[in-house]
């Protein structure tokens, strides 16, 4: 905070200055160490962010990044909440979990409404089997678009997850070529 005002703590200067020193607040940061009960300074005109934490972090980046992990693995929200209370000593409910691995979910909905280029040197299609969750965890086949711009560079143009080649597949590559 002395840094943010550019005066120290008790200083005459500070009442002049049009900003000042206006107590703490507590929050606690889950973290991949524990929980953390944190005291934060903050200022009479709310301009003061803490460059160590985030406004409204409640959890480090680190710990979301291992429930999205786990998510993408195949396991159920209910598998997660366990994993993380053992290896944290935190538990987080499966709402909690759900919320996190949403953004999975709008990742992968910004990605399928990106434009395409108007033309590919060449376009490639394979496919490969990873595990994926429905009712249960099985694999099934990923089928995927990939293509090589007239520069050079690769661009993955679409995918569809389907046990065999079907003609949906063929009409969405139809759209894209």
């Amino acid at each position: 905070m002395t840094g943010f005002l550019k005066y120290e703590k008790y200083d005459r200067i500070g009442f002049n200055s049009g900003n000042s020193r206006n107590g703490t607040y507590e929050r606690k940061l889950n973290t991949t160490h524990g929980e953390l009960n944190l005291v934060i300074p903050r200022d009479r005109n709310s301009e003061f962010e803490s460059p160590v934490v985030p406004k409204y972090e409640r959890r480090d980046t680190r710990t979301e990044e291992i429930i999205v992990k786990l998510f993408q693995t195949g396991l159920t929200n209910e598998e997660i909440t366990i994993i993380v209370e053992s290896l944290y000593s935190k538990k987080y409910s499966t709402t909690t979990i759900s919320n996190i691995t949403e953004q999975v979910s709008a990742n992968v909905e910004s990605f399928r409404m990106k434009p395409l280029q108007e033309e590919y040197a060449v376009i490639y299609l394979d496919a490969t089997y990873l595990p994926i969750r429905r009712d249960s965890v099985s694999k099934e086949a990923i089928h995927i678009a990939l293509g090589i711009r007239m520069d050079g560079t690769k661009e993955i143009l679409g995918y569809i997850v389907a046990q065999l080649f079907s003609c949906l597949w063929e009409k969405q590559l139809m759209n894209v070529i």
